[in-house]
């Protein structure tokens, strides 16, 4: 029990100190929603709400979190060859106007797709995994997986295999860099990785 509470405490002061270094984000979500339309839907959904597992789920994102990662693709910080082309012609204030956009829409619910995962994938997010050092989901991206405003990303409702991917990328450290998501992955199993994003996609 005392070293589950101390992983959570570390987590926290983790977050703590990237939430006092987050700048604001404001943009217009009126002149987002165009953009959002012709330039995302084919992909996110016009709403944000993509059909397709392969691409994440946008609405009701944290709009401090959507503007930093669609300045990582156009970077080439976080590599996705295409995101870089669809990022290339935003301007700033495009980037700042879809992050607002996107965050004002309704989420769709899901469910986990294979039930089984989830007495393990609850563990994982409620709690961690103390042998392996391995915090509770919910200490940054909190308990209905809203995630943190302005820093931690919102989790509940994204598509499972995404959710797992992402844990895989964090692991690999070729294609997503964040020291403390690669520290966190590195020490879970692939089991691990496929339950709790089983039970993240069925968080609200």
């Amino acid at each position: 029990m005392r070293r589950k509470m101390l992983l959570a405490m570390a987590t926290l002061i983790l977050a703590g100190n990237a939430l006092a270094a987050a700048p604001e984000t404001k943009g217009d979500p009126a002149k987002g929603k165009p953009i959002a339309e012709t330039v995302c839907a084919a992909c996110h959904g016009p709403d944000g709400n993509s059909a397709a597992a392969t691409y994440p789920a946008l609405a009701g994102q944290n709009p401090h979190y959507l503007y930093s990662q669609l300045q990582a693709f156009k970077k080439g910080e976080r590599k996705e060859p295409t995101m870089l082309g669809m990022t290339a012609t935003l301007s700033d204030d495009d980037m700042r106007n879809l992050a607002a956009y996107f965050s004002q829409q309704k989420p769709k619910d899901r469910e986990a797709a294979d039930k089984a995962q989830m007495p393990l994938g609850a563990r994982i997010y409620r709690v961690g995994n103390a042998a392996s050092h391995v915090p509770a989901c919910m200490a940054c991206h909190g308990p209905a997986g809203k995630g943190l405003p302005d820093q931690f990303p919102r989790l509940g409702s994204q598509h499972a295999a995404y959710v797992a991917k992402q844990l895989a990328d964090f692991k690999a450290g070729t294609t997503r860099k964040n020291s403390i998501m690669a520290d966190i992955a590195s020490r879970m199993t692939d089991a691990e990785m496929k339950a709790v994003a089983e039970y993240i996609s069925g968080l609200r």
